[in-house]
């Protein structure tokens, strides 16, 4: 469900929770979890509310934080889990600037209906960010709704978070990203036309453009390639700016699929990493940039062999 205007109010209500949920990692999915069986218990329907862009977004602009996950990659993440609607919130200056009695009463009370809310104690809304749980507890006993907060969802005594999983990603550690998401971290796009470079060095690549400001993760990768009849096809791919032969703002995702010789412009796909190589950096010629690629590719195939017998996933 996009936006707040056309919403019809839910008669029988929901169990609710809100929230970014930017990478639905680990924590959030135990969040969920919890919340569907609250639903199942009261009869009452799951839905989560995610904000678009993500409050840090439309706040910071570009200074804010870089998103594990585009709006689409999220959604598509939570349709795994028991959740039967997502209500996305465009955060804009209305949003920013209702004060958080309002947004109880006209949003989460006469929109929604909540019969049970699942927050973060750290929660934080309406103008300047007055709004908090303690606020929740006391309108939820003089209005009739529940109110929980998360339970922080532990790794090695560690909270797990989005800006964890982030640190991790930035560090190179996709081995503790992937432990704290529950899966390896990808990301999805639809393969478009490049300059067709890649092909002249002998190495084709298939590009996604990231669309987002800033990403958490940089430089090149051994990867798999899902989206394509089921296939699951490995390569090694660059993430980054291509400093040697463009050297713009733009990041792009270029991955070079193994033994894969088909054309699959259009086609919708998810790339998931499995260990960073090396960092992006500029080559002084195209030559060095090939010789370079060359040995990605060889590492990228050793990477896999030593995978294969250890994980059958992804």
């Amino acid at each position: 469900m996009r936006g707040l205007t056309h919403i019809e109010p839910m008669r029988s209500g929901c169990v609710l929770t809100i929230g970014n949920f930017d990478g639905v990692h680990q924590g959030h999915r135990a969040v969920i979890e919890k919340l569907a069986q609250s639903g199942r218990k009261m009869g009452l329907p799951v839905v989560v509310v995610i904000f678009e862009p993500q409050p840090l977004e439309y706040f910071l602009g570009d200074n804010a934080p870089s998103r594990l996950t585009r709006l689409r990659e999220k959604v598509i993440q939570l349709a795994s889990l028991p959740v039967d609607n997502v209500l996305i919130v465009p955060f804009n200056q209305y949003l920013a600037n209702l004060d958080a009695d309002t947004f109880i009463n006209d949003i989460l009370l006469k929109k929604l209906n909540i019969k049970y809310l699942v927050v973060g104690d750290d929660f934080r809304f309406g103008k300047a960010r007055r709004g908090n749980f303690a606020l929740l507890k006391e309108k939820g006993r003089e209005l009739g709704f529940k109110v929980e907060n998360t339970e922080s969802y532990l790794l090695s005594g560690l909270r797990i978070s989005s800006t964890l999983i982030r640190d991790a990603l930035e560090a190179g550690n996709l081995e503790l990203a992937a432990t704290m998401l529950g899966r390896p971290y990808s990301v999805c796009g639809r393969v478009a036309h490049g300059d067709k470079r890649g092909r002249t060095l002998g190495f084709p690549t298939a590009n996604i453009e990231m669309f987002r400001k800033n990403t958490p993760i940089e430089g090149v990768f051994a990867v798999i390639m899902t989206g394509i009849d089921g296939l699951k096809i490995p390569g090694v791919a660059n993430v980054g700016t291509r400093p040697t032969v463009a050297g713009n703002a733009r990041v792009i995702l270029e991955t070079h699929l193994f033994d894969f010789n088909r054309d699959i412009y259009g086609h919708y796909v998810e790339v998931h990493f499995r260990k960073k190589i090396r960092d992006e950096v500029r080559f002084h010629s195209l030559e060095a940039l090939k010789a370079q690629i060359i040995k990605d590719v060889a590492e990228a195939k050793k990477i896999f062999a030593d995978l294969k017998v250890n994980d059958n996933g992804l």
